[in-house]
Order: C-alpha cells, then structure tokens, then sequence
C-alpha cells in the first residue's frame, strides 16, 4: 500500500478540521467583536450562530474530523500519528492567505518550512 492509503484517515481528520476552522472564520469574518457591547450581546450572537447552515456544517465537519481519528488511532501509535495534525496549521495558514487575504511574512514561510521537515522526519522514522 502507498503512503496515502495507509494514512487517509488522518488526512481526512485533518481535511475535516482543516474545513471547519475555514468555514468558521468566513462566517465570524462577517462581524465584528465591537458590534456587541455588552457581554449578554455577544454570548447571545455566539448562540445564535449555532443555527446558521454554515456553522452547523463546520461543527458537523468536527465531528467526523474526530471520528475519523479515532479510526485512525487503530492503526498508528500516537507519537507516531499526532505529528501529522501539524499539517493542519500549514494548510489554515495557506487558506488564510488565499481566501482572506492575510498577510505571508518570512518567519511565517519559515515555520511551515520547519514544520513539513519535522513531519517528514517523523514519517520516515517508522
């Protein structure tokens, strides 16, 4: 078997994650903390987010991204297997940037850079 259908249930857990911190931000981007004065306001719009299709998408997205790593947990050791959810700050950071414009710097590039040798060395270490 090759390396991605060895290893698709942490690459679904992480594309499940990767998609529901993407679709929270693009809903939550439509707002602004200071539009809430008060405490009450602000828990009461958090609440009222919970029946907007797209956040019930995205928390649906959690869900299987956790099921599909407890599926994944059968089959790996977690020193092994947790590594890999580093992947997804690489790919939030890379969506980030594409879809909401935020800003690449160099200690940025240099992290990710860091952080796909790290994973490479952890996935050839087994």
């Amino acid at each position: 078997m090759n390396f991605f259908s060895q290893h698709i249930y942490i690459f679904l857990a992480l594309g499940f994650a990767v998609s529901s911190q993407l679709i929270i931000k693009w809903k939550m981007s439509e707002f602004s903390y200071n539009d809430f004065v008060s405490w009450q306001d602000r828990y009461s719009f958090a609440f009222s987010m919970l029946i907007n299709p797209y956040i019930i998408l995205a928390l649906a997205f959690s869900v299987l991204a956790g099921v599909t790593w407890m599926i994944a947990m059968t089959k790996f050791e977690l020193s092994y297997a947790y590594p890999f959810t580093i992947f997804s700050l690489i790919f939030v950071t890379l969506f980030s940037i594409i879809f909401f414009e935020e800003q690449l710097n160099a200690h940025k590039i240099i992290g990710i850079v860091l952080v796909a040798i790290g994973i490479f060395t952890i996935s050839r270490g087994s």
